[in-house]
């Protein structure tokens, strides 16, 4: 299992701290957050800080938790997937979801707030274009959403033969699930009934994705499973011990993702110096 953890409070220079930080620790990956926020909520360009904390780094994966490809053209993606892909010398994965409603002051410039099913469409256009584009070979693509002719993204990235997708995979909604077999990983969400939106997915769930990925896919090899939650790192023992029955349930990642409103950049550090619940 490797260990993660989201930069989900501070100033952008703070993020750079952190991935410093959580890779002289031992930690696997640092993973930012998305939201396209226009709204007053401090918040930074998710691209400009993995390129910030990718010169700053040399070892660990970076991402953000999650990119919603349904909010961006398909086209400016695979520009700055393989610009970071190359900078970081093929340390990026793209953790991907549809999106949550229009929030964070989005509809404030924008009328359109499509709804999920049309969200949906966005995402899966969204992800053909950007393997296309990732093969450094001229492609043409006619969607519902998007078009285009003889497109061509030179260099390719680093990481062959795509850059690696991870896609939020609800059980146990087959067609969610199905995305994430495409790909290369499942950010594990339980959508079953009485499970609560935000609710941290169970070990129980997790096996019953792992195991649908299995059957569907016929192999996991290079495949990987991925689990939230948080951890108290002032007692090691008992962190391992939180995260042990993910990792028995199949989850090849742990990501810690502190999302209370009184989380600060000091916490954080403070939980990424005391090191990965191994």
């Amino acid at each position: 299992m490797k260990y993660g953890i989201v930069t989900s409070a501070g100033t952008v220079r703070d993020y750079v701290t952190m991935a410093r930080e959580a890779e002289a620790g031992g930690w696997d990956g640092v993973f930012v957050w998305d939201d396209i926020c226009v709204g007053p909520i401090p918040t930074y360009d998710p691209w400009v800080a993995l390129g910030a904390m990718a010169v700053s780094t040399e070892r660990i994966t970076l991402g953000s938790m999650v990119f919603s490809l349904a909010r961006r053209r398909p086209w400016k993606v695979a520009r700055e997937t393989l610009t970071l892909d190359i900078l970081s010398a093929g340390r990026l994965v793209l953790p991907v979801g549809f999106g949550g409603e229009w929030d964070g002051g989005y509809s404030r410039v924008n009328t359109d707030e499509p709804g999920r099913r049309e969200r949906r469409e966005k995402l899966d256009e969204c992800l053909a274009i950007l393997d296309l584009a990732w093969t450094g070979e001229s492609f043409d693509y006619d969607g519902k959403h998007y078009q285009a002719k003889e497109l061509v993204f030179r260099p390719r990235p680093v990481q062959r033969p795509r850059i690696p997708v991870w896609t939020v995979g609800a059980w146990p909604h087959d067609r969610s699930l199905a995305r994430s077999a495409r790909w290369d990983g499942v950010i594990t969400a339980d959508r079953s009934p009485g499970a609560g939106e935000y609710d941290v997915v169970q070990p129980a769930a997790v096996a019953k994705i792992r195991d649908w990925m299995l059957d569907r896919r016929g192999s996991l090899d290079g495949f990987d499973v991925i689990a939230e939650g948080t951890t108290d790192g002032s007692d090691p023992d008992a962190a391992a011990a939180h995260v042990a029955p993910y990792r028995e349930a199949g989850a090849t990642w742990w990501i810690e993702s502190h999302w209370d409103d009184e989380i600060t950049a000091d916490f954080l550090l403070n939980r990424i110096r005391q090191g990965p619940p191994r």
